[in-house]
């Protein structure tokens, strides 16, 4: 026999009202917590942009299409780059829209419902997508091929200006 603890937790016995083998416990209200914001902190003050970009992206953890990013090395003259590659077998050119939309690069597939065709088993379905990334500031988008159904997307940061200022020190005695 076993016992039943706090919050509907079994937990087997020897009979003698010792626990023997794994302890299931089963966690009450566990879908009612709340995010307790990351950056809430009274010490971090003009962080709310930071913030609202965090939750962007958890919101954006769908996970179609998967997706690489590598870091392409400088060659060439051209800056280190970010290439990101997502996987859009059955999209075509046109049903695929590459933006940049205040700081975010929108990545969107469309597909239309094959009408003309009677499916007998339809394992690949026509499917719409829409896949963000949060952009920091400066980044930049050189551009986006598609090829053997993977679009990949080059994106670089230019490297600032080195700028040296020399300060004058007035003596003043």
């Amino acid at each position: 026999m076993g016992s039943i603890g706090p919050a509907g937790a079994i937990h087997p016995s020897d009979g003698q009202g010792a626990p023997q083998g794994p302890l299931k416990v089963a966690y009450e209200g566990f879908e009612t917590m709340s995010r307790v914001p990351s950056l809430s902190s009274p010490f971090l003050l003009g962080f709310d942009e930071i913030e609202r970009a965090l939750d962007r992206v958890a919101k954006a953890a769908d996970g179609y299409p998967p997706y690489n990013i590598e870091r392409v090395a400088r060659q060439n003259g051209q800056p280190e780059r970010l290439r990101i590659t997502l996987a859009v077998a059955g999209f075509t050119r046109d049903q695929l829209d590459v933006t940049v939309e205040e700081s975010q690069l929108v990545i969107r597939g469309r597909q239309q419902d094959d009408k003309e065709h009677h499916y007998l088993h339809r394992g690949i379905a026509a499917r719409q997508f829409q896949r963000t990334f949060v952009l920091a500031d400066g980044m930049e988008v050189l551009s986006a091929d598609l090829k053997n159904g993977l679009l990949s997307i080059d994106l670089a940061r230019p490297e600032p200006e080195r700028i040296v200022k020399t300060i004058s020190i007035t003596d003043r005695d």
